[in-house]
């Protein structure tokens, strides 16, 4: 093994295998062919070295931090890094002026890397903002997390963003191959035998994260009996998969996404799977009984009014008789839910209405519809020609209007066909002929 002067180094490398294993050229990196292969802006700059400032957003395990090294070593560039886990304005400002002097005494670019960039708060990201502008620093920031979300519009403005994504299968597999047969980095000079079926398992457990992938396999190699890897061994050293589970961050949004549109999409199958997903990664389960509360007036209505109330009973039940009972009365609102007749009528309605409100926002409430509790209001003509509704047949006043006259043919509410609401169609629909048939209408005057 050499060292970084070109040296033989005898001394021994007690870093992990995934540190070691860590590409150094373009050639052995794996995986991220859409942003890596031939052709594509990301493999030009860092062939040609030409360096810009970006944001290395995706899971962990994908690249992100040998990225960083490529893109410093193809520029001869420096790199410095800072992880926001730690990292402070104090800890920024150091390392800018650290970039300032190599720039000043050795003409040297620096290029800093921040880890886990989505950690910092406003102030401190805003801090980054001149050094990039004018060159002080390239600035290469990591992070799990939606820059959109979790990153300024002023740093995102300044930076290119690229997209890392799992490793497939495939990636995975030629990852812990390459692992196993290099000498110099790799566990190749132990000649190990790593069955097919154990094989997949590790692949299975990696869950696309090439860390993951070659710390469990060095767990594995420590542990090999005769050189020998097999299923059991790797399931003993590797455990049962985790989930994916961060309650702030995607996954805990993409999850709750799945659920919902699953519920909305009348597939309980798929409820039921999210709904399981989201517990088995540590999720709160009335993170659900609020989700299908919600789902219950926005993708159900009045379709089905029963769903709110099993929604409510269902949380009621999980706070009386705790999880183990509590999760399955969730589940079986959840089923329910997506099984019952969809409407999202109410939700349009009340959008439209909020919207009507924005727009028309001072109209007056006709006289007809106001309270009169003084002699001075009568006076005023509050409440005049009042009908009340009970006094006419079926409760309902043929002619009557209830908005302001200026919106008077506005329609918010309009049911579908489905479940209760077809009935509320037909109640609709009757309610207008007897507008139109009556011989007394409201006038237009409020």
């Amino acid at each position: 093994m050499t060292n970084v002067n070109g040296r033989l180094n005898l001394e021994p490398d007690f870093r992990p295998l995934a540190a070691r294993m860590r590409p150094r050229r373009l050639d052995e990196y794996i995986g991220q062919s859409h942003l890596l292969a031939p052709g594509k802006p990301l493999y030009e700059a860092i062939n040609r070295g030409l360096l810009h400032s970006m944001i290395l957003w995706g899971p962990p395990g994908t690249g992100k931090t040998t990225l960083a090294e490529m893109v410093t070593h193809s520029a001869d560039a420096t790199l410095d890094r800072i992880s926001a886990v730690t990292a402070g304005v104090k800890d920024i400002r150091a390392a800018i002026d650290t970039a300032k002097q190599r720039a000043q005494s050795q003409q040297r670019r620096t290029v800093l890397f921040v880890d886990e960039v989505h950690r910092f708060n406003k102030s401190q990201q805003d801090a980054f903002l001149p050094h990039i502008e004018d060159g002080t620093i390239i600035f290469v920031g990591a992070t799990t997390e939606n820059p959109a979300f979790e990153l300024n519009n002023a740093l995102l403005s300044r930076t290119r963003v690229y997209r890392l994504k799992h490793l497939d299968d495939a990636d995975i597999e030629q990852v812990i191959r390459q692992a196993l047969d290099d000498t110099e980095r790799g566990l190749g000079a132990r000649h190990l035998v790593l069955a097919e079926n154990a094989l997949k398992y590790l692949i299975y457990a990696a869950a696309g994260d090439a860390r993951r992938a070659l710390n469990f396999l060095e767990i594995c190699a420590d542990a090999a009996v005769d050189k020998q890897i097999d299923l059991n061994l790797v399931q003993e050293a590797v455990g049962s998969r985790q989930a994916v589970f961060d309650k702030q961050g995607d996954a805990y949004y993409e999850l709750l996404s799945a659920l919902h549109k699953s519920v909305r999409g009348s597939s309980p199958d798929g409820a039921l799977y999210w709904y399981a997903r989201i517990l088995q990664g540590g999720g709160d389960p009335l993170i659900v009984a609020r989700r299908i509360l919600a789902i219950a007036s926005e993708d159900i209505g009045n379709a089905d009014p029963r769903a709110m109330q099993l929604a409510l009973n269902a949380w009621d039940t999980f706070n009386r008789v705790g999880p183990v009972e509590g999760e399955r009365a969730i589940a079986q609102a959840l089923i329910f839910c997506a099984m019952a007749p969809k409407s999202n009528a109410v939700y349009s309605a009340f959008n439209q209405a909020k919207k009507l409100a924005e727009q028309y926002p001072d109209l007056p409430v006709p006289k007809h519809l106001t309270n009169a509790p003084t002699l001075l209001h009568k006076a005023e003509g509050y409440g005049v020609d009042y009908r009340y509704a009970h006094d006419y047949p079926h409760a309902f006043v043929a002619g009557e209007r209830y908005l302001p006259s200026a919106i008077a043919a506005v329609t918010l509410y309009q049911p579908n066909d489905r479940g209760l609401e077809k009935q509320l169609q037909e109640k609709l629909n009757w309610m207008k002929q007897q507008h139109q048939n009556s011989i007394w209408q409201r006038g237009d005057d409020d």
